[in-house]
């Protein structure tokens, strides 16, 4: 879309206001679809909740790469947010149910580095299809989405149920099947059968079995927002703070208007704006890969802080290089370099820490029983916030220059880093069944033996 939005503009002859609402109602509408994610995953099961987002995503760029006029395009907008709310709530969650604690923190942050890929690969088509008539690049650039949207709905029917899923409905037989084929051995798969039972047993208050068939994740929601327990309450906050921040960092505000940024910087070419775009995508999936494959071994923490912390002082540049460019006539090469190399800058500490490891520890830190909803819950913050920030962030740079509103992103960044050290601990190697006990009433530094033997899986 930041590619396509410009061509939009001018071809339907859209306002700023209407391009900040086209932008902004995807990531509100995908508030509506982590909503609903959750109670549906809990109905229906994590690969049909897949198979939904998939359907939305098919029928969402269908729209918008026919729309002939602004509100069909916003239709199709608004259809394709839905789905990405269903989409950012089962991926990381599915992943994480299937996965062994050893490798959960990689596995779980696939999902961020292939919306990463997918991001370079639109700047990439972006870019290839900039030379084509204005009433027909844009519309390919936004419906050629349908194509891997079928990809996934074919590619659903060889994965298999969640085990954890197939337990809360008393289907163990079922389970175990999944879990062998997911574990390096039978006694594997049997040992994290028996855990996942005897934390479904404790959620559900007695001894799981088929008279379970029925549970579609009722009262839930009383329990997350009515009467939570302590450690509940913990969990809310670490995995509503993470997601907050997230998007007040303005990331995906940084990624939808960068050619607004650098335009305003003084590139006019519209495929040199889209060559920058091109970087930006090439420095976060980089940096996202990075990420997944060394959070096993540093731990969340570590990267989280280091990205946050990175963040800070890449804004902080930014704004710098956006106040200096704003007062300067000749808008300077160095200066203009040095803002290009703070943006990446900005979305690579970006792909270190929050990208990958906000999807990650908010589908491992809550109970099984909650786990879906809760990470619905934590997640539509998530998109209410980022749509917070892109339908707001041009309105507020006008009031206060590109420059001040990285300066404010900046200040948050400083924040974000203070909640991240004080209210999440630490989550490398342990089962989802182990996580629960960090945040429960003892001594957080104090590890169950037992957990020694899950961390071998």
């Amino acid at each position: 879309m930041s590619g396509a939005v410009l061509f939009i503009k001018e071809n339907l002859k859209i306002t700023s206001v209407q391009v900040e609402i086209l932008v902004g109602s995807l990531n509100v509408l995908s508030l509506v679809g982590s909503l609903a994610s959750g109670k549906t995953s809990d109905y229906i099961g994590r690969r049909y909740t897949i198979v939904l987002a998939a359907a939305t995503f098919l029928v969402g760029a269908l729209l918008m790469g026919f729309a002939p006029s602004f509100p069909l395009l916003l239709a199709g907008r608004i259809v394709a947010g839905i789905g990405v709310g269903y989409s950012l709530m089962i991926a990381p969650l599915y992943t994480a149910e299937i996965s062994p604690a050893m490798k959960r923190g990689f596995l779980t942050s696939l999902p961020e580095v292939f919306i990463v890929s997918g991001i370079l690969l639109g700047y990439i088509v972006n870019f290839s299809l900039s030379g084509l008539p204005q009433n027909i690049n844009w519309r390919l650039m936004l419906g050629l989405a349908a194509v891997p949207a079928i990809a996934i709905g074919i590619g659903v029917t060889a994965m298999p149920e969640s085990p954890r899923w197939l337990v809360m409905k008393g289907r163990t037989d079922e389970a175990k099947r999944v879990l062998i084929k997911v574990s390096d051995t039978v006694q594997e798969a049997e040992f994290r059968l028996s855990e996942i039972m005897k934390a479904a047993a404790m959620d559900l208050g007695e001894a799981t079995s088929s008279n379970h068939s029925d549970w579609r994740g009722q009262g839930v929601w009383k329990e997350l927002l009515l009467n939570p327990s302590k450690p509940v309450c913990r969990i809310i906050i670490a995995a509503i703070g993470i997601n907050f921040f997230m998007q007040a960092s303005g990331n995906d505000a940084v990624i939808y208007y960068c050619p607004e940024v650098f335009k305003d910087a003084g590139i006019q070419d519209k495929r040199q704006l889209f060559g920058v775009n091109v970087i930006m995508g090439v420095a976060k999936a980089t940096f996202v890969l990075i990420s997944a494959v060394y959070l096993d071994r540093f731990g969340r923490r570590p990267l989280l802080l280091l990205g946050s912390i990175g963040m800070a002082v890449s804004l902080a540049v930014l704004g710098m290089g956006s106040k200096f460019l704003q007062h300067s006539e000749t808008k300077p090469l160095w200066a203009i370099i040095v803002c290009i190399i703070a943006v990446c800058a900005d979305v690579s500490f970006f792909s270190i820490g929050l990208g990958p490891i906000a999807w990650v520890y908010s589908s491992e830190i809550f109970p099984l029983r909650l786990r879906a909803q809760g990470t619905g819950l934590a997640i539509s913050v998530n998109r209410l916030v980022s749509g917070v920030m892109s339908m707001t962030f041009l309105t507020i740079s006008e009031k206060i220059t590109f420059g001040g509103m990285f300066f404010v992103l900046s200040g948050i960044m400083v924040v974000a880093t203070l909640f991240f050290f004080y209210f999440l601990p630490e989550t490398k190697n342990k089962s989802l069944e182990e996580v629960w006990a960090l945040f429960e009433d003892k001594d957080r530094t104090g590890d169950d033996k037992r957990g020694m033997q899950m961390r071998e899986m």
